[in-house]
């Protein structure tokens, strides 16, 4: 019996574990046997894993010192060694330690967590904004700065996948964003709570109806990040992916100028040029056609 409960358990954990060690992706699709963080891709995150390293270290030191405190104390203090107990009933010195040391430990886990949480919070000279809209069961996105009117966002069916995409995460209009930049993300939502959640630029931002949430990000490489909403949000809320293409300021700007058309109704902002100049570029690039 307890051999073949021992097998059982053994295969259940072969199954597991692939699914534990193969969700941690940056750049392109998961693989298998991934541990730990996915690669950081923002300023943000690897702040959060430099964060993560330390609390590592103080959490094992920790560990390691009440573990040794226990057992030296288990033996210290057994029956054979100590037949007659102490009725010692306060030591000052002891109580000044223990009261001591978890404050001096706090404070030095506060001041990071602080920090951190005020550099992800919000940025005060963004570049340019990307607003985020969650709806059941799937994302819109709209560029104000660049006026790129809300576009749809939907998971790529099983059916329709092409050799290049992920299944899951790959969909049909993806968010494109430049790398170098500044980028003021707002949340928000039409029916239900979503969230906006990219692990590898180290955000996860709610998207709640009737309100509107902030927070950035600045890419530091080009490269296809994937992410997925985080709030239960119904029924297909496992169907709703974020693809984010980052790209170059300039090749961003040639996608803002394909996107607009050639005669929007206000001007786009764009990253590298004006308007007119790119006006410019698309007359003498068809003349050159």
């Amino acid at each position: 019996m307890r051999s073949g409960r021992l097998r059982e358990l053994l295969a259940g954990a072969s199954v597991l574990l692939p699914l534990g060690t193969g969700t941690a992706f940056a750049d392109g699709p998961p693989h298998n046997w991934q541990l730990g963080f996915q690669e950081a891709a923002s300023p943000i995150k690897e702040q959060m894993e430099s964060f993560h390293n330390l609390l590592l270290i103080i959490i094992v030191a920790l560990t390691v010192f009440v573990l040794g405190l226990l057992v030296y104390v288990m033996w210290r203090f057994s029956a054979d060694r100590n037949p007659v107990p102490s009725k010692t009933a306060h030591n000052t010195i002891i109580e000044v330690v223990w009261t001591v040391a978890p404050v001096l430990i706090l404070l030095v886990i506060v001041v990071p967590s602080f920090r951190l949480l005020y550099y992800g919070d919000r940025t005060p000279n963004p570049e340019m904004t990307l607003i985020a809209h969650g709806y059941q069961w799937y994302w819109g996105y709209e560029y104000p700065d660049q006026k790129v009117a809300e576009y749809t966002s939907y998971l790529v069916k099983d059916e329709d996948l092409k050799p290049d995409q992920v299944r899951m995460l790959s969909v049909d209009n993806p968010v494109v964003l430049p790398v170098d930049t500044d980028i003021q993300i707002l949340t928000t939502a039409g029916d239900v709570i979503h969230s906006w959640a990219v692990p590898a630029f180290g955000l996860k931002k709610d998207a709640i109806p009737g309100r509107t949430n902030e927070t950035w990000v600045r890419i530091d490489k080009p490269g296809v990040y994937y992410g997925q909403c985080s709030q239960l949000c119904g029924t297909d809320h496992a169907y709703m992916p974020i693809e984010v293409h980052a790209v170059s300021r300039a090749d961003f700007d040639k996608w803002v100028v394909e996107k607009v058309g050639p005669n929007p109704a206000e001007k786009p902002k764009l990253l590298t040029m004006t308007w007119d100049e790119a006006q410019a570029r698309t007359k003498l690039a068809q003349a050159g056609q």
